[in-house]
Parts: structure tokens; C-alpha cells; sequence
């Protein structure tokens, strides 16, 4: 056993360098779903959706990051396009015949405070989710109607706050089928307990992982439409908690251009690549032929893991594979003897940005 593993088999050294309790969020992850079905179910949407011909989210960062996985289950259950839209303007489609969703958990995000306007100008049918500020301030002059989660925590560690009111508000309107999200959220607290910090490395995928990556480049594969978005997850966990960059692409797109700079890696100066393929395990023939190929490829130039979701459906799935995610960034933050809480550089734009006004 390496002493990477002695140091993550401490409960004790997971939590030392995490004063604000991250650790605790994402072990209270499944509760935050449950939290949120029930504001969601007793909010006011109070819209008519005949008509509406798409659905756009607009946000940021944490905010948003709901906005991704909702967006899968729409392309996999819905008849109607939905889309993510992270800049200050939406995109030229946007009208009357539009449900936007404006998404700030703080509900500053001057990003979304600027789509809202557009929103409202366009005359487009708007919810909003927030847990305040000044977005909150503006919907209810506006009479729009909000879906007002608990605040006081990093976005990031909120999607269930930010996600859950999106797929209810959407099952209201009939524009997607109503999710199993007590079930989903179930199903992804059972999932979660081998990957707590109590668990040893040896049975604990979340510790293996962080390992690997600590001290290496990662890059972060889907297989297929829902596990890339559930690996643009990972990377911005574990951008924002360790600290440390990995990259996130697709397949069978990678196949068709990334898979050449492969064979140019070792010229990159890189001391270690490790490669993550988060997949759902049910693919066709030939998505899993792409796999096996693919990795025998990559595994030229260095370390390669297959991930695997659980769960009986597409939200389960998609949660119960999110939160692993979020367990490997906080061990891997652990490793790199970060507070996975900090945002320095995030807070040092917003800072220059202030200053410029």
C-alpha cells in the first residue's frame, strides 16, 4: 500500500484541509435532491406552456451544471430541443415560443442578470431558480415566477438545488416526462457509501481514482451523449476543488481528431497521462468496439480506467455517477493539500470586473 493510500484511508486528512465542510456536501448530496423535489413540487410555476417550441437554460458555472444534465434527459425523453446558453446574450432563436430558464444560485451572476433582460425583452416565457439577490429582486417585480432554494453554500456543490426545480418545472408544463428523483436520489446515497472516506482504498473506487490522477494530466472520456456530460462534470470538480486541470472530450468524436495527438503525447513533456472513460455500460456493439479500441490506443501513453454508471435510470445513472465525481475531486484536493473550498482566481476576476464598473 502506497502512502497516498495510507494518507486517504485517514478520515482525519480527507476533512483537515476542508474547513467549510465540502466533504459533508457532497456525502449530503442525495438529501439536497430530496430538499429540492419538495420546493420544487410546492412552487407556482403559473405559465402556459402551449406553444412552446424549445427550452433554453441560461447560467454559469455550479448554476448551470444542472442545466447540462437536464439537457441530456430532454435529448433522450423530450419532443422539444433544449439548450445551454453560458454569455451575456441568448442565442438569436429565442422568443415567444421559447421557455428560458434563468439559473444564478446567488442570483448575482452578472452573466444571467444580462440574459434575463434579453429574456424579458424578447418576450420569451421565463422561470427562475435562485436563492436570491438581485435576480430573485427582479422576478418578483416582474411577476415572474421562482423556484427560491436554500442559499449559503458554493454553487457547485448545489446542482441539485439547481437541477431538480428544472426537470419538475418541465414535468408540469408536459414538455418532459415526470423523473423518478426520490428514486434516482436513493439510488445514488446507496451507491455513495462505498466512496466515503470510512471506506478503505482497496473497495473504494472514488480513492483509487483520485490516486491515479494525483500528480498526473488526466483526460476525461464519455462514451456516448450522457456520459460527456457527466465527465464535464468531473472536470469542473476537479478543476475547482483540487485545483488541478484534466480534459474532458467525447467519443466517437475524440475518433475522428484527438485520438491523433495520442501518438504525439510522449513529446508533450508530460511526466504521466491518465485516462478516465465514464461509461454507461449498455452501449451498442459498435460504441463498445470504439471503446476497446480507443483505450488499446490511448493505453500507449499511459494509464487507463473504465467507470461505470449504476442505477435503473438516466437520472440514477446520471447522479449516482456525478457524485463519484465529486468524491475523487475532494480526495484528489486532499492529495494536493488543497481547501477544495477556495476559488482565488475566480474571485480575483469578479474583483477586476467590480473594479472596472
Amino acid at each position: 500500500m502506497s502512502a497516498a493510500d495510507t494518507l486517504l484511508d485517514n478520515p482525519s486528512f480527507v476533512t483537515s484541509r476542508d474547513p467549510k465542510g465540502m466533504y459533508a456536501l457532497a456525502t449530503g448530496f442525495p438529501e439536497q435532491c430530496r430538499a429540492a423535489l419538495r420546493i420544487a413540487e410546492g412552487a407556482p410555476i403559473g405559465l402556459e406552456a402551449s406553444g412552446v417550441r424549445q427550452v433554453v437554460l441560461t447560467g454559469l458555472g455550479g448554476s448551470a451544471a444542472g442545466g447540462d444534465f437536464a439537457r441530456a434527459i430532454f435529448e433522450a425523453q423530450a419532443r422539444v430541443p433544449f439548450s445551454v446558453n453560458r454569455d451575456y446574450s441568448l442565442p438569436g432563436y429565442v422568443g415567444s415560443d421559447t421557455l428560458v430558464f434563468a439559473t444564478s444560485y446567488s442570483g448575482n451572476t452578472e452573466e444571467t442578470l444580462s440574459a434575463y433582460a434579453d429574456a424579458r425583452r424578447r418576450g420569451a416565457r421565463i422561470v427562475v431558480v435562485t436563492s436570491g439577490g438581485e435576480l430573485a429582486r427582479r422576478a418578483a417585480a416582474d411577476h415572474v415566477p421562482v423556484v427560491t432554494i436554500p442559499g449559503g453554500q458554493p454553487p457547485r456543490t448545489a446542482m441539485g438545488f439547481m437541477l431538480v426545480p428544472v426537470l419538475v418545472a418541465a414535468a408540469k408544463l408536459g414538455l418532459l416526462p415526470t423523473q423518478d428523483i426520490a428514486g434516482a436520489a436513493n439510488e445514488a446515497e446507496t451507491a455513495s457509501k462505498v466512496w466515503r472516506a470510512e471506506s478503505p482504498t482497496t473497495a473504494n473506487e472514488a480513492k483509487r481514482l483520485a490516486q491515479a490522477l494525483h500528480g498526473a494530466v488526466g483526460v476525461l472520456y464519455g462514451l456516448g451523449g450522457w456520459p460527456t456530460v457527466v465527465a464535464g462534470r468531473w472536470k469542473g470538480q476537479i478543476n475547482e476543488n483540487a485545483k488541478q486541470h484534466v480534459f474532458a472530450h467525447a467519443l466517437p468524436e475524440m475518433n475522428h481528431n484527438e485520438i491523433l495527438g495520442w501518438e504525439g503525447a510522449h513529446r508533450q513533456g508530460v511526466a504521466r497521462w491518465v485516462t478516465l472513460l465514464l461509461e454507461d455500460g449498455t452501449e451498442s456493439d459498435r460504441m463498445k468496439l470504439r471503446a476497446k479500441v480507443t483505450l488499446d490506443l490511448v493505453s500507449r501513453a499511459g494509464e487507463v480506467h473504465r467507470v461505470k454508471a449504476t442505477g435503473t435510470t438516466l437520472l440514477a445513472k446520471m447522479l449516482s455517477l456525478a457524485l463519484l465525481g465529486d468524491f475523487v475531486s475532494l480526495y484528489l484536493a486532499a492529495l494536493n493539500e488543497e481547501d477544495p473550498c477556495t476559488i482565488r482566481s475566480i474571485d480575483q476576476i469578479k474583483q477586476a470586473l467590480a473594479d472596472a464598473e
